[in-house]
């Protein structure tokens, strides 16, 4: 078992917000592994090399509690919440929550648990082995007052990155079955956000109606200024009160600097700014 990487990626003086980690000394990074600063001091166990955190999952994260601020959720689920990042980050942003991920994949679920164990987050998060498809995961009668997903991009076969198989590609269904699950488990009055693809984003809007929900906002994400799209962030309820907020977040300018709108959004979510040009 590996030491933790305390690499200095964080700026002097800085002081993480939130709740403070557990960080019981028998859990380590296997030899493969890194336990990599996720939100505030929080952290998360991934692989070197496979399924790791990313941009989708912060902004994901980021636009649930934002979604959720005005009236703080007691319950959230993550669905296929894989090693637990969006799962963590909204643990973290809800101090008071109780959180519950299912994921499929027995490893990446064992790997999430670790992280919430790691972060003292055992007492109220916890991670259900099983595929959210099945309506069976869980009690019918639970309900969430915020539930999120980042469903795979990919159909099967048209990549070939096998570590990454199960998040990057839909061997378990697509955003379909991620709506038909979300409206399930949604408390009345919850929200459900979840990200897709620019490339399947004419499959949201049947997807969420067919689940019996409705889209109160869109958020695009550009990777760099004068890109396209690169995917969007919806949020959704069983009824919108508006029509859908259309809104656009750049992470990256032309010369490569986060944006002051990417930056608000890291620092929601508890990650400090850079130290030196990203």
């Amino acid at each position: 078992m590996r030491a933790p990487s305390d690499r200095p990626s964080r700026p002097v003086g800085w002081i993480a917000p939130g709740p403070a980690p557990a960080a019981p000394p028998r859990l380590g990074p296997g030899a493969d592994e890194d336990l990599s600063y996720l939100t505030g001091d929080w952290r998360i166990f991934q692989k070197r090399r496979g399924h790791r955190w990313s941009v989708d999952d912060l902004l994901t994260a980021w636009v649930a509690a934002e979604a959720v601020a005005a009236r703080p959720p007691a319950w959230a689920l993550d669905l296929g919440c894989g090693i637990g990042s969006v799962l963590l980050m909204i643990a973290w942003r809800f101090p008071d929550a109780r959180c519950a991920g299912i994921e499929a994949v027995l490893e990446r679920a064992a790997c999430a648990r670790r992280s919430v164990e790691w972060n003292g987050a055992s007492g109220r998060c916890s991670v259900l082995d099983g595929d959210l498809r099945d309506s069976a995961v869980l009690p019918s009668s639970d309900r969430f007052d915020l539930v999120t997903g980042t469903p795979p991009y990919f159909a099967p076969g048209t990549g070939g990155r096998h570590a990454c198989g199960p998040c990057c590609f839909e061997q378990r269904g697509g955003v379909e079955d991620y709506c038909l699950a979300a409206a399930r488990w949604l408390a009345p009055g919850g929200r459900f956000v979840t990200c897709s693809g620019e490339d399947h984003a004419a499959r949201v809007p049947p997807a969420a109606a067919t689940a019996g929900l409705e889209i109160t906002a869109r958020l695009d994400v550009v990777p760099r200024e004068g890109l396209k799209t690169l995917f969007a962030v919806y949020t959704m309820a069983r009824v919108a009160p508006h029509d859908a907020v259309e809104s656009r977040i750049v992470v990256r300018d032309r010369s490569g600097q986060w944006t002051d709108g990417f930056l608000r959004a890291r620092a929601a979510m508890g990650l400090p700014p850079p130290t030196r040009r990203p």
